[in-house]
């Protein structure tokens, strides 16, 4: 593709002398499991979104896991998740023992939808996790409201938001815990897996912390049975050299998410992302929605520009999940943007050429399709 979704080769050009030093350390010094670079990639991701407590581990996924594992789930304990999401988000409750439940999203944002959140809760649930997906934060203020009036806990996946704010605070500072992913693509990526917890509370953090490391913060002093999930020195030696950066490409992203929705503005047949007033967008994904995706998405391909679909099923539709026999009238929302939504490419390397490209690319198309329809 002359336009990918993500370029990471481009990104590892702007950064390469910050990034080889830091792999040529790690060697040098045979730093690979936890040691020195791990330890102060928890300091700085803690500094800068203002936690306490940063436990690193070995991805978003286990990131997720052990937080539901760390807040006390117990078989048949009911978590609520957004029907649109990735499946770690509602796969970890069912690893960990409990029952997920679906709720639907807001068709604006693809959060989780909190008018449909008190309908979900009953005596067994104990918990809800929130999604800022695409970077978008979720609401907050209102979840967290229906959270504490029925003494629930509250994890944020913040897999795709890193320095998203929600009301001028950083999204994975509301919850009891918030959990994050350095997949390569992602805003913050390492170069092969790695994932992060988030936390103010200190008697958590040491549970994840043990949890993380076979149950024991001290090497054979195990307290409880754990899992083997460390981030490993190289990983966190390239997060420690990226983390200045994220700042400026965060903002990057945000001006090229302006330029989309400016150039795109007066598409007929496309919806835009909504921008709600609480809301600053980390744009980790520019999602449209279109009555006509596939052929869109065709229409790019045939011209070198990727896109992405994310996600073609929705959670409760996922043959994972057969087993609750949901329709398409339990989660409307979510059904209606599956087959709709489309990712643009986003990343902070673009070149106001290849924008460009993607917004005339995306006119054309819809002048062809008029034509067509008329």
């Amino acid at each position: 593709m002359r336009i990918p979704m993500v370029d990471l080769h481009a990104q590892y050009l702007s950064i390469k002398r910050e990034v080889d030093e830091a792999i040529a350390n790690v060697i040098a010094t045979s730093a690979f499991i936890r040691g020195p670079h791990v330890d102060k990639f928890e300091e700085l991701f803690a500094q800068m979104l203002g936690v306490r407590h940063c436990v690193s581990c070995a991805n978003g996924t286990d990131a997720l896991y052990i937080a539901i594992m760390a807040l006390g789930i117990k078989p048949g304990d009911e978590v609520i998740v957004p029907a649109q999401s990735w499946i770690s988000t509602s796969e970890t409750v069912t690893q960990a023992g409990g029952v997920v439940v679906f709720c639907d999203i807001d068709p604006d944002t693809f959060t989780m939808n909190p008018s449909e959140l008190n309908s979900k809760i009953n005596s067994r649930t104990v918990g809800v996790i929130p999604v800022h997906l695409y970077g978008q934060p979720a609401d907050m203020d209102s979840i967290m409201e229906i959270a504490q009036k029925n003494n629930l806990w509250v994890i944020e996946d913040c897999a795709q938001s890193h320095l998203a704010k929600y009301k001028n605070s950083f999204v994975g500072t509301f919850g009891n815990i918030s959990t994050f992913s350095f997949y390569p693509g992602k805003n913050l990526g390492a170069m092969g897996d790695a994932g992060a917890i988030l936390t103010k509370d200190k008697e958590l953090a040491l549970k994840m912390t043990m949890f993380a490391r076979h149950g024991g913060s001290t090497k054979g002093q195990h307290v409880v049975e754990g899992i083997n999930s460390r981030m490993d020195g190289l990983q966190a030696a390239i997060l420690n050299a990226k983390i200045p950066y994220l700042v400026s490409w965060t903002r990057r992203r945000q001006e090229i998410a302006a330029i989309y929705i400016s150039g795109l503005s007066e598409i007929i047949g496309l919806k835009l992302p909504v921008l709600k007033s609480y809301s600053e967008h980390a744009w980790h994904l520019f999602v449209i929605k279109h009555e006509q995706r596939d052929l869109l998405r065709s229409f790019l391909d045939d011209r070198g520009i990727a896109t992405s679909v994310n996600y073609p099923v929705s959670l409760p539709f996922l043959p994972a999940y057969q087993r609750y026999k949901h329709t398409s009238l339990d989660f409307p929302n979510s059904y209606h943007c599956q087959s709709r939504i489309l990712s643009l490419p986003i990343y902070p390397e673009m070149t106001s050429q290849n924008i460009n490209e993607v917004i005339d690319s995306i006119k054309e198309f819809s002048k062809n399709f008029a034509n067509k329809t008329h």
